[in-house]
């Protein structure tokens, strides 16, 4: 008689939602070598391939993929049957701020994973503009908060710096268009600096849709009407990165930020700080990072 352990099923299910071993083993405050081991176990026992590594990176097999439904059952019942049976569940509250544009796809694997470490603590997730999040904060609205910036206030702390872009409509051309039709958010942080570049670069524009909405700025940029930018992976599947060959300027490159409360130390916003951290490493898009 064979058995799974829910260790080795929580490392395997680890690395399936976290695109590789690296950033799976940050997240179980393991080393990378003990998850790989682990990984190794896993398919001896079994004796199945889980993992396609026939490339510079892997991807599940058929097996794998089979194995990860089971997985993620047999993981939450352990953790539920420990959550209901013992007393020392942590139970709270805690408000995250994230910017709108920067919500996917890091923001739900981080709630996903703190709910399945902390069922019993309710998060809010507080989804507005950088200058908003940061006036909540200060006000004490909000335990953490996630901005886009090109530097760091004091006692910020920088997770990531990512690539700012322009997109358009797959295959569209409003980007040859002069004036140059931009659609923005009034509130957005990035139109300003974006229409100085322009006017550097001797380019006229003019603001096609200039709303509160982010999906009006998607709707009118989809349809080819207007051109935005956005941080690199974050872009929407109905919208591209424009390759214009350099007939629009560079943008600068945007920090996302990490502001907590300095006065919170408990086991509850370190953890969710953590997974944050790990969130917004550099992330492989469609297949997982090579076993190290």
């Amino acid at each position: 008689m064979r058995n799974l352990d829910v260790t080795t099923l929580r490392s395997f299910v680890a690395v399936a939602d976290a695109g590789g071993v690296t950033r799976a083993a940050g997240f179980l405050h393991l080393t990378q070598s003990a998850v790989s081991m682990q990984l190794k176990r896993l398919e001896e026992l079994l004796d199945l391939q889980l993992f396609d590594r026939s490339g510079r990176t892997i991807a599940l097999t058929s097996a794998g993929e089979q194995l990860l439904a089971y997985a993620r059952r047999m993981v939450a019942l352990n953790d539920e049957v420990i959550t209901r049976l013992t007393d020392q569940a942590f139970e709270g509250e805690l408000t995250l701020g994230v910017p709108h544009d920067v919500v996917y796809p890091a923001i739900p694997q981080v709630l996903k994973q703190f709910h399945a470490l902390y069922p019993r603590v309710k998060v809010h997730l507080e989804a507005s503009y950088t200058k908003t999040l940061k006036d909540q904060f200060a006000r004490g609205a909000c335990d953490i908060v996630l901005t886009t910036e090109q530097g760091v206030d004091q006692g910020g702390e920088t997770l990531c710096t990512k690539d700012l872009i322009w997109v358009g409509a797959p295959g569209g051309t409003a980007w040859r268009q002069r004036p140059l039709q931009l659609a923005f958010c009034k509130y957005c942080m990035f139109r300003g600096p974006i229409t100085v570049e322009l006017e550097a670069h001797d380019i006229p524009w003019e603001m096609q849709v200039d709303t509160a909405s982010d999906r009006a700025v998607e709707a009118a940029v989809s349809a080819d009407l207007a051109v935005h930018a956005m941080i690199e992976g974050t872009q929407p599947p109905f919208l591209e990165r424009i390759d214009h060959g350099g007939a629009l300027p560079q943008l600068a490159p945007q920090q996302i930020n990490l502001y907590a409360d300095s006065g919170q130390k408990g086991e509850l916003h370190a953890a969710l700080i953590s997974l944050l951290r790990a969130a917004f490493e550099d992330r492989p898009v469609s297949r997982l990072r090579a076993v190290q």
